[in-house]
């Protein structure tokens, strides 16, 4: 079925290699990756497809472990037709590929405040498709509308009320491909915006390992938020704190480390395997839930087939 694709304007690649996308540098080949020119390449793509054949919209790889097996189907990965940022009032239209960080300046710079979005690393289409947020915002706070192309190749928009946000969370149809986002914040004079995004990226430098190779926030706070992400301050823990009582800060398995600054940051510290990755983290995982009894889950998406040694491993 993935020898005879579709015949599309963008670009086809096959057995590319999804550790040169991810920003933790690991993974195994894809069966394709799709870098499509526009929208209407995408939709006729997505409908002249065999149904039978898997589909991963993939970002900027900055919130992903890529297994080392590679990933079977076709990887949706958006580029240039898909970053315009155009500000008009107090709602932002943003590309899916639109990086948070240059909504956020673009934004600010013409008097809207969505400098929340300033430190989450990635881009519109994942921040939308998981709630991504920080500093007690969220994305469905600023959320419109959002143009998604369906598997079956329907071009549809959609409110919140259907992507149903929830903490980390959406209910985005599988295999559908958002193209497009409109945000909307509230008046700010500029200067000051820039001044409080300035302040926000200093306290992330200073507490989050910025400068090392990691894909943000390993595992979801275990409990105590509402449907939109909300703290409840009464059950408001967080991961890290968890992971810190458990003795698993800084822990280590092959190239890979739970971080010395950040204990719920996942590093690779130089050749680290995705198997090192994933694998310290269910060990993370495992401790915590022996020594306080929580279930943490992960906020890093993982994918793809296993390297086939650890494959038959697991079958035995």
């Amino acid at each position: 079925m993935i020898d005879t694709l579709p015949a599309v304007r963008g670009t086809l690649t096959y057995d590319r290699l999804l550790s040169e996308l991810t920003w933790l540098r690991v993974g195994g080949p894809a069966d394709v990756v799709f870098q499509p020119r526009d929208v209407d390449d995408l939709a006729g793509f997505l409908g002249a497809l065999d149904p039978m054949v898997p589909v991963f919209p993939m970002g900027v790889g900055s919130n992903l472990i890529v297994r080392d097996g590679g990933l079977r189907g076709v990887v949706i990965k958006l580029g240039r037709g898909f970053n315009h940022i155009e500000v008009d009032g107090l709602r932002a239209r943003c590309g899916a590929a639109a990086l948070d960080g240059h909504v956020a300046r673009r934004a600010a710079a013409q008097g809207v405040d969505l400098t929340f979005l300033r430190t989450i690393p990635g881009a519109v289409g994942g921040a939308v498709r998981m709630n991504a947020g920080c500093y007690g915002h969220y994305t469905a706070d600023i959320f419109v509308s959002a143009t998604v192309v369906l598997r079956s190749g329907e071009v549809v928009t959609i409110d919140g009320e259907e992507m149903n946000f929830r903490y980390r969370r959406s209910d985005l149809a599988q295999g559908a491909v958002i193209v497009e986002a409109v945000f909307e914040g509230i008046a700010g004079d500029p200067e000051m915006l820039e001044a409080r995004m300035a302040a926000q990226i200093k306290k992330r430098d200073e507490t989050q390992p910025t400068k090392d190779r990691t894909a943000g926030s390993t595992f979801r706070n275990p409990a105590g938020f509402s449907s939109t992400g909300q703290a409840d301050d009464v059950h408001d823990l967080k991961a890290w704190k968890v992971i810190d009582d458990a003795g698993m800060r800084g822990a280590r398995r092959g190239g890979a480390q739970m971080s010395e600054m950040h204990s719920n940051f996942l590093v690779n510290t130089g050749g680290a395997t995705a198997t090192d990755l994933e694998g310290l983290g269910e060990d993370v995982r495992k401790k915590v839930y022996d020594s306080s009894g929580i279930t943490l889950e992960w906020e890093i998406m993982r994918v793809g087939d296993p390297e086939p040694q650890f494959q038959a491993e697991d079958n035995t």
